[in-house]
């Protein structure tokens, strides 16, 4: 099934505080290799057009700070129970009038795109589907083993036709049933459910031995790549007092020809975040020819290029600069530089290097005729293609 055909919606369920937890924030909002809980769960299932988070009253610091540049619906707060949280989130959607509906915990970050695609398959042949894994250990109650055969252990997501499933839990309402899922639910009010075999690495953050492993899994699903960027400004005829360079205004008397302020060392910076990620260069997200960006601080464009490597679930790690020029001298300003970056895009200083050579007066550099600086940054983002 093409995802452009029908209207899917998710649901994440992420309203609890974990007290098995024994933490001192909501477990959803513990963090896994510098990125919480949710958001881990949530790059999952950035692709969809309707993403709607149920989250615990009192929890709106940690989330904005958790989901800062997914687009994602206005924020539900859950109820007392998870199915009553559950059943808020599905009367929100409503106005998205979604065919279908993937209901997915937040404690469940290890989650794969294949997951969710095998899912979505499913729903060409059976409405109603959820993740489920066969039991294979013995089984064993008051000394008596029990029959391991058709024993299976529910997970999420879970998806269902909307209209049913909110029924269904608008009908568990009014009878005062409680399930112990949105499956069980569904299964009470005589809806078959099918199930979508899956492995055990999708497992349910509950204690810290399982924040330990999701943590183990998730490590090793991350990658570290390189992006190169280079950048080329010419002077021109127009004396001035200063020019700027990483943003900091350099005492020099000539100008740097530029559509924005021409700070050629920023835009090689934002031209490797954006490469490091496949994501075009400076020019395609901010062209020239768009008279907006005229005169623009170029803070702006680093700006964005962080928020995209963000939104991939990326983090920048490190920085290397070289400025190729014979004036003017860039080591007498190389460590404010280094401060102003730093402070800018909340790295420690010991993670940008910024580097300055002559050309031995060859080539445009060495005439004076302009600055060049080539940037290689250092990303980590997940793996997943």
């Amino acid at each position: 099934m093409n995802k452009t055909d029908i209207k899917i919606a998710v649901l994440i369920v992420a309203g609890g505080c974990g007290e098995r937890m024994h933490a001192h924030i909501p477990k959803q909002y513990l963090r896994i290799n510098d990125q919480t809980i949710l958001r881990h769960t949530l790059e999952k299932f950035k692709d969809f057009d309707a993403i709607q988070c149920v989250i615990g009253e009192g929890h709106d610091a940690l989330y904005q700070q958790a989901v800062d540049g997914l687009k994602l619906l206005p924020i539900v707060y859950g109820g007392a129970t998870r199915q009553e949280s559950v059943y808020r989130g599905l009367k929100a959607l409503q106005s998205f009038s979604p065919d279908y509906v993937l209901i997915h915990d937040a404690a469940r970050p290890c989650i794969n795109p294949q997951d969710i695609n095998n899912i979505i398959n499913r729903l060409e042949e059976n409405v109603n589907v959820t993740l489920a894994s066969p039991i294979t250990e013995s089984l064993q109650q008051d000394g008596q083993t029990i029959e391991r055969e058709n024993l299976w252990l529910v997970q999420t997501p879970q998806a269902f036709d909307y209209q049913m499933i909110l029924k269904a839990h608008e009908k568990a309402e009014k009878e005062n049933f409680v399930g112990t899922d949105d499956t069980s639910i569904a299964m009470h009010h005589g809806h078959e459910v099918s199930y979508v075999e899956n492995g055990k690495h999708n497992i349910k953050i509950t204690t810290q031995n399982d924040l330990e492993m999701a943590n183990m899994m998730i490590n090793n699903s991350i990658e570290t790549r390189v992006g190169m960027g280079f950048d080329v400004h010419a002077f021109d005829t127009t004396e001035t007092k200063m020019i700027r360079l990483c943003g900091i205004d350099i005492p020099y008397n000539r100008k740097l020809k530029g559509h924005s302020d021409a700070d050629v060392g920023l835009h090689a910076i934002t031209d490797a975040i954006l490469g490091a990620i496949a994501q075009g260069d400076i020019g395609t997200h901010f062209p020239p020819s768009d008279e907006k960006f005229k005169n623009m601080d170029s803070h702006v464009f680093l700006d964005k290029s962080v928020d995209i490597l963000k939104a991939h679930g990326g983090s920048l790690t490190h920085i290397d600069l070289t400025f190729m020029c014979e004036e003017p001298k860039i080591g007498r300003r190389r460590e404010e530089m280094v401060t102003h970056l730093a402070s800018h895009l909340n790295l420690s200083t010991n993670r940008i290097s910024i580097k300055a050579t002559t050309t031995e007066k060859l080539g445009f550099t060495g005439r004076g005729e302009g600055i060049a600086c080539q940037a290689v940054v250092t990303v980590k983002v997940p793996s997943y293609d």
